[in-house]
């Protein structure tokens, strides 16, 4: 996912000279479905063609060893290179470049642009929403802000689905300004404080403020561009950062899921520092001390108001705790390790998640969205017991009562007023959920 962005730079460079394809080797089961993969291809915009190698035929037939894998292939069909992990595009241009020339001295390179007609022009056109990722609901101001992520824009409504305010053109982009000028890239999680809203802007690597009543938005960090290496404590302007997914505001610090590095971040909003504050940079699932541990891609957080965060650490399919003090540790609630998962519910190490992305806290439980398994778990933070509300087998899109509803990849949630808000990703829906009836149902969006 995250060498999604160099891709995208290296079909711009060169529209005419390379082709880019993309093999799906799926990790999780739910990831294995033609449709799931569909999904994710409309959701990160994704251009080039991606073919679903289900059975790891292509895998096993390049000798594939990790995630992600980079092949060169020549235009008669030899493998020039290879690379495992993640790469800069300024070394794989400079590796490229001299190709380009000598094939094209050969006469091997057939100069024309290769175009795809996008269904995903066609899905966000076609919905209010495209691909909502976060949301939250505010009992005090009787809001709900949702990240309308494949619209690359933030909704701001009532509870019951007035929209009152659209902030962000629409375009993906890193511009600050006022509402209707302002751009956002996939903008995810978002925390408030008083009047400030702070949004993680995925793609754009930064984080933004809006003022509500200034209706502005302005950058605090991030440069647009993500970070290469491992950076330490600084101010917060400038400092390069790589995929933050969700934030919360605690005792004047901004605490951020920061998937790109298998962190979490902290940002002083008084001083205007920021820096890593949990995980060591290696992905994993080990427990201790906060500098020590291993996070693997977390992209939701929440705290319970008195001192513990929350996490949702997706890649290891786990729900994770830490201590807001520096002297703290990291815990984990439910999970077991990288390639451990399913769908069971449980108490501590028997309970199995699936790539789990959001989570939020009320009144002493833990709501999380159990992404691929296309459900809505609760989590008891004392006992460690984790029990499904909403959701059932499959995925789907249907309204009803607990298991009887149908959700599909969602990827957040949001809790006010004994409801359970939840950005119902794959459906391009919000769903509402009452934790005392158990009753799901879809919020219209009224003057979207």
């Amino acid at each position: 996912m995250h060498i999604l962005p160099q891709l995208r730079k290296l079909e711009e460079a060169y529209p005419e000279e390379i082709v880019v394809l993309g093999v799906h080797s799926a990790k999780f089961p739910a990831e294995k479905e033609t449709d799931s993969v569909r999904q994710a291809i409309l959701r990160y915009d994704i251009r080039h063609p991606v073919v679903n190698d289900r059975d790891f035929q292509v895998w096993q037939r390049y000798a594939a060893r990790a995630w992600p894998s980079l092949f060169i292939v020549d235009p008669e069909g030899k493998v020039l290179g290879k690379h495992e992990g993640e790469y800069r595009f300024e070394d794989l241009d400079n590796f490229l470049q001299p190709l380009i020339a000598a094939y094209d001295i050969k006469g091997l390179i057939q100069r024309s642009p290769t175009t795809w007609t996008l269904e995903r022009d066609k899905q966000a056109a076609e919905n209010a929403l495209a691909f909502p990722g976060k949301l939250l609901a505010d009992e005090a101001s009787n809001h709900l802000f949702i990240a309308d992520s494949g619209h690359h824009r933030i909704v701001v409504a009532t509870l019951d689905g007035e929209v009152q305010d659209v902030i962000g053109d629409g375009e993906p982009g890193l511009r600050d300004g006022d509402y209707t000028s302002a751009q956002f890239n996939d903008p995810q999680g978002m925390a408030l404080d008083g009047d400030i809203l702070y949004i993680a802007d995925k793609e754009n690597h930064a984080l933004r403020k809006v003022d509500l009543r200034a209706r502005s938005v302005q950058t605090i960090s991030g440069t647009g561009q993500a970070a290469t290496s491992f950076m330490p404590p600084g101010p917060a302007a400038g400092m390069p950062l790589r995929s933050p997914w969700d934030v919360t505001v605690l005792n004047g610090t901004l605490y951020i899921a920061m998937a790109g590095t298998h962190q979490l971040w902290a940002m002083n909003l008084a001083a205007s520092t920021i820096g890593p504050f949990a995980g060591s940079g290696r992905e994993g699932l080990s427990d201790g001390p906060l500098g020590q541990s291993w996070l693997a891609q977390p992209t939701g957080i929440t705290h319970d108001g008195e001192g513990r965060l929350y996490f949702a650490d997706s890649e290891t399919s786990a729900v994770r705790t830490a201590s807001a003090n520096l002297d703290g540790v990291v815990e984990t609630l439910v999970g077991i390790d990288l390639f451990d998962y399913g769908d069971r519910d449980g108490i501590g190490q028997r309970v199995l998640l699936q790539h789990v992305q959001g989570v939020c806290f009320s009144k002493g439980a833990l709501y999380i969205a159990d992404t691929y398994n296309s459900k809505i778990k609760r989590v008891d933070p004392s006992t460690k017991e984790t029990t499904t509300l909403f959701g059932g087998p499959e995925s789907g899109f249907l309204d009803g009562i607990w298991g009887e509803a149908r959700l599909n990849e969602p990827s957040g949630v949001s809790c006010a007023n004994g409801t359970l808000y939840i950005a119902d990703t794959n459906n391009h829906a919000i769903r509402v959920a009452d934790l005392g009836t158990g009753q799901v149902t879809t919020l219209e969006l009224q003057g979207l």
